[in-house]
């Protein structure tokens, strides 16, 4: 990485937010209401992709059912994920990134609707200066999302860094040759996510934290 990071892109769920357990619990009872059979490890597997992907990978034999099942996930999501928050240390590692000067993004396979709403639970939306959701851009690992922040921000790949928890993260960085850097405490191990060749693999927020300022910090001292 031979440019001044300027930008970091984090995930939410899996990665800032500890919502992976009720999303997999959201899923499984939108499955049972139409009797589709749907494990643990398939439901957590999809975590980080848009609505329709999730559809499409989990029921792909019952293409009729997509909107009332997905409906019923949402549903269900919203009404018992009121207790999720960030992970324990997250608040202060956006401190910490703001005051070096670096600004914040989010990526995420969440709705719009769904995304505004936890930004508002968390009072996090002015910490951000970019976000954007797959319900408005081309699901992960599809480059897209990553490619209209840069626009937005008028910040170079090479001056960016993306955080996430799944491959579908990594991979889309990957895509647009942006630096990366993989979290191994919410979806995917590190087995999967060091195929995608992140500068790092955190095992917990302050080792993130601790990563990504030594990276903010040595760049702006050359």
């Amino acid at each position: 990485m031979n440019s001044p990071v300027k930008l970091v892109i984090f995930d939410w769920d899996g990665t800032l937010f500890d919502s992976v357990g009720q999303i997999v619990e959201s899923l499984k009872f939108a499955a049972q209401q139409f009797k589709q059979p749907l494990t643990d490890e398939a439901a957590k597997s999809i975590i980080g992709l848009g609505l329709p992907e999730v559809a499409q990978r989990l029921f792909p034999t019952v293409p009729e059912l997509h909107e009332d099942i997905l409906q019923a996930y949402s549903e269900h999501y919203v009404e018992h994920s009121t207790g999720d928050r960030w992970f324990a240390g997250v608040a202060d590692m956006l401190a910490a990134l703001s005051e070096a000067g670096v600004k914040l993004a989010v990526a995420t396979g969440k709705s719009r609707k769904g995304l505004d709403r936890v930004l508002k639970q968390t009072q996090s939306e002015h910490l951000f200066v970019a976000t954007r959701a797959a319900s408005e851009t081309k699901s992960k690992p599809d480059p897209l999302m990553l490619a209209e922040i840069l626009a937005q921000t008028g910040v170079q790949a090479s001056e960016a860094i993306m955080v996430g928890d799944t491959s579908y993260d990594l991979e889309m960085a990957r895509n647009i040759e942006m630096p990366r850097i993989g979290v191994s405490y919410g979806v995917h191990s590190v087995n999967t996510l060091i195929q995608y060749e992140p500068l790092a693999i955190a095992s917990n927020i302050s080792e993130l934290t601790e990563v990504l300022l030594a990276k903010v910090q040595w760049k702006q001292a050359i």
